[in-house]
């Protein structure tokens, strides 16, 4: 069977995509991007990392700016990223080529976030499973990377990360906006690298 994960780089879609691995799925990972800027380089070279076959989404640059509208009027980035994570779940079940899509999204994250609604509309629709982390916390999150990758804390900014946010601001930004209003600066966990070979 076929599965796609979303993928960013970072520890939590890295989890499920090792986790899909070792329980024998054909593996793909899946960076969205939408022409604004090459976000998806520090993923691929995270998957590199991981010996994954990694993808880039090439999505119409309208998507991402409904999602910076709302996000403006809103003043906050949680509905704006929420919309563009469901828009882009929608454009991948479209293709009707993977019997599981697959993401990071875990029990404490807020957005971007399915509901159980939304997960059995998507399924019943597509005829596809659609797989996250949500039963697991940070802590078990933690322990488990742990054991599997190689994992590099830093300041995130456009070169080292490859989540929603970066085109975001960068649209933002080139509208003669001001992203740091909106996303405070924080740090995140990328990997470069599995700990053991066996692992995958």
């Amino acid at each position: 069977m076929k599965a796609c994960v979303l993928y960013s780089g970072g520890k939590d879609s890295s989890l499920m995509a090792i986790l899909l691995k070792r329980m024998g799925f054909d593996v793909e990972l899946i960076t969205a991007n939408f022409g604004v800027y090459k976000s998806h380089i520090p993923a691929s070279k995270s998957a590199k990392a991981l010996n994954l076959k990694h993808n880039v989404l090439e999505l119409n640059k309208n998507i991402l700016k409904n999602s910076v509208s709302m996000i403006l009027e809103d003043g906050f980035p949680n509905n704006g990223i929420s919309y563009l994570h469901k828009e882009v779940i929608e454009e991948l079940s479209n293709k009707n080529i993977y019997s599981i899509i697959a993401d990071g999204t875990r029990r404490d994250d807020k957005t971007p976030k399915l509901n159980k609604n939304e997960i059995r509309s998507l399924e019943d629709r597509k005829n596809i499973q659609y797989v996250n982390l949500d039963s697991f916390g940070y802590k078990t999150i933690d322990t488990l990377v742990s054991k599997f990758f190689e994992l590099v804390n830093e300041k995130s900014n456009k070169e080292n990360s490859s989540d929603y946010e970066v085109e975001i601001r960068c649209l933002i930004d080139a509208s003669d906006g001001n992203s740091n209003e909106i996303f405070p600066e924080h740090y995140q966990t990328r990997v470069i690298g599995l700990k053991n070979e066996n692992s995958m």
